[in-house]
């Protein structure tokens, strides 16, 4: 595509957190590949509990693991260089080039006076730890980065984060603008018409914006729109006459197109299967499954696997009166094991679990959800609370150690082939029970560290039917559902969004050669 050392490129921003900026990323990845381009995604800075591991043991966003996917590519820790795994409402750990490298505050992070990260690892490299301050200073990594993949690749499509006109961080913003003015990225802004007030979302932001940002503000495109277009439009022409700047597509709302969320409680599978007309049961019951919303809960979607059976219901749970007609209980991954602990206590939600094991009743707890089941857990590293007993329907003991395991690995369970990520601090050490995934089974209550095990679809079709066998369910797994497969459906739904929706040609343009010069500056602009 393009001429120069560095291929094309964009900067996908929204108006607000949640926009679609993930999903858009995602789709004009997908359509860029099936134009034959090579093409793949970046996102400087990611705050989410959501992540995945890549082949050489990086720690990413899942975000950008989906959007390599969408460009047919492995994921690698060039994409998403610096990631942030929230707490707390104060603090993160720090995860830079896929490695973890310490613990800081928000005021710390992006400029304040806060505390320097606490480094966890001694593995570290040199210069890597972050002082108060400090996100400026990663800005020549993060640029780094995105030269790498410029150079290898066609086009390299940016995801930014929140909003690009966030005044009070712009200061210090390797993410946003930051990274476009120093790549001289073009920008296309993704308003979410769904929520109401798009078109002041879409002026505010480009007013908000200091004259050298605006430059480079190509334009807009609107995202989860329903209705007839028409009537759209006059409005598209006002904010054409009010900004000089063009809208690039219309998308309209599609359900169930939330892959891979970055954070809340979506589970993007789900949708779909609830929606489609053609997925009743293949047995004659439906099998029920609570997923308890843990604190700080991470990579919930290891249960979008099972929400794409049909005949699986997925619902999220909070208290112990909804556990009582699940067929199923997991238990997820969290960021705070202690602090979820003490939650399932304080709800009541423990002694439920405790009650439906001595039943026999099926529980899965996946990652800290897993080490919550065991005997007891020495935490002198996340939670620094020391001796704390579990739930003790495992028997297992866990040992949180400040070296992070980051694996990719496979093996068989219940005679089926199983792939899975591990991402975790506690190292289990299991003292009886049967053999599963690393981790122990005990009747019907199983336990692992393994993250997306539930997406080998063997696997996920044999553990589902000792899950119904042991709740005397009449549930059969569909024989057919590729996860994989589902995907892929909804990766080229959204490259089909672009194709069908977007100003292409206008895009190709925009990635081949910059923002359109000449732009009109809008004021006020940034506060000095």
């Amino acid at each position: 595509m393009s001429g120069g050392s560095l291929g094309g490129g964009l900067l996908v921003a929204g108006t607000t957190s949640d926009a679609g900026k993930s999903v858009v990323t995602a789709g004009i990845c997908r359509w860029l590949v099936r134009q034959g381009v090579k093409v793949a995604p970046f996102k400087a800075q990611n705050m989410s509990l959501n992540s995945f591991v890549t082949r050489e043991g990086a720690e990413i966003g899942r975000a950008q693991a989906m959007q390599a996917q969408a460009c047919r590519i492995e994921p690698t820790a060039l994409m998403n260089p610096v990631l942030l795994k929230p707490g707390s409402d104060q603090s993160s750990q720090v995860v830079l080039m896929g490695k973890p490298v310490g613990e800081m505050s928000a005021r710390g992070f992006f400029g304040g006076s806060g505390p320097a990260a606490e480094p966890l690892s001694g593995a570290v490299s040199p210069g890597t730890r972050l002082h108060g301050g400090r996100q400026q200073r990663l800005l020549g990594t993060v640029l780094e980065c995105l030269a790498e993949l410029r150079g290898t690749y066609d086009a390299v499509i940016c995801e930014g984060a929140g909003s690009p006109a966030e005044i009070n961080l712009r200061r210090t913003d390797i993410v946003n603008m930051g990274i476009a003015r120093n790549a001289r990225l073009p920008v296309l802004v993704v308003g979410d018409i769904d929520r109401g007030g798009v078109f002041a979302s879409f002026f505010g932001t480009v007013a908000l914006l200091s004259p050298e940002d605006q430059a480079l503000v190509a334009g807009f495109l609107v995202n989860k729109f329903r209705g007839d277009v028409s009537l759209l439009e006059p409005g598209l022409d006002m904010l054409l006459g009010l900004t000089g700047r063009p809208t690039y597509g219309v998308l309209p709302f599609r359900h169930g197109l939330g892959i891979d969320e970055e954070d809340g409680l979506r589970v993007s599978l789900r949708g779909t299967v609830r929606e489609s007309n053609v997925a009743p049961p293949v047995g004659e019951d439906v099998l029920r499954v609570a997923v308890c919303a843990v604190p700080l809960m991470s990579n919930f979607t290891d249960v979008d696997a099972l929400a794409a059976e049909p005949g699986v219901v997925v619902r999220f749970v909070d208290r112990p009166e909804e556990l009582a007609d699940a067929d199923l209980v997991v238990i997820p991954g969290t960021r705070g094991t202690v602090k979820a602990l003490a939650w399932l206590r304080e709800r009541g939600l423990a002694d439920a679990i405790m009650r439906r094991a001595a039943e026999g009743r099926p529980v899965l707890g996946i990652c800290g959800g897993f080490q919550v089941l065991g005997e007891h857990i020495e935490d002198d590293v996340e939670s620094r609370q020391g001796h704390v007993e579990g739930l003790g329907v495992l028997p297992v003991r866990v040992r949180f150690a400040r070296e992070k395991t980051l694996t990719r690995p496979v093996g068989s369970a219940l005679g089926e082939e199983v792939e899975g990520y591990e991402i975790h601090h506690g190292v289990a050490e299991v003292l009886g029970g049967e053999t599963f995934l690393d981790g122990c089974r005990v009747g019907s209550v199983w336990g692992t560290h393994w993250h997306g095990s539930l997406e080998s679809d063997g696997f996920r079709r044999a553990f589902l039917r000792e899950v119904a066998a042991a709740a005397g369910r009449r549930f059969v797994p569909a024989p057919d559902t590729s996860f994989a497969g589902l995907r892929e459906e909804q990766l080229d739904l959204l490259g089909d969004l672009i194709e069908q929706h977007a100003d292409t040609d206008a895009l190709w343009r925009l990635i081949e050669s910059g923002a359109p010069q000449g732009l009109p500056f809008i004021p006020p602009g940034a506060p000095a």
